[in-house]
């Protein structure tokens, strides 16, 4: 890393709450409404407890481990323009 590269490396610190609060609700939403689109009709006579078990077992890492890393370094993406 040069001189140059080490002066455009911004530090932000971690989210506020309602950041992070609007980042999970954009990761989780459209997960969980292209799940139930997917799977709805397989799960439609499932128990409503089996249907969000399964639901939530499969959208949990797809937003933890696929959705959130990309919102956070948009978020820092962002944050560095304005400074």
């Amino acid at each position: 890393m040069t001189e140059n590269d080490a002066a455009t490396v911004t530090r932000v610190g971690p989210p506020p709450r309602h950041h992070l609060a609007l980042m999970i609700w954009v990761a989780v939403f459209p997960t969980l409404t292209a799940l139930q689109l997917l799977l709805g009709d397989l799960l439609a006579g499932a128990p409503t407890v089996l249907r969000t078990l399964v639901l939530a077992t499969i959208a949990v890492p797809i937003v933890i481990y696929g959705l959130m890393p990309p919102l956070q370094r948009l978020r820092v993406r962002l944050l560095a323009r304005r400074s």
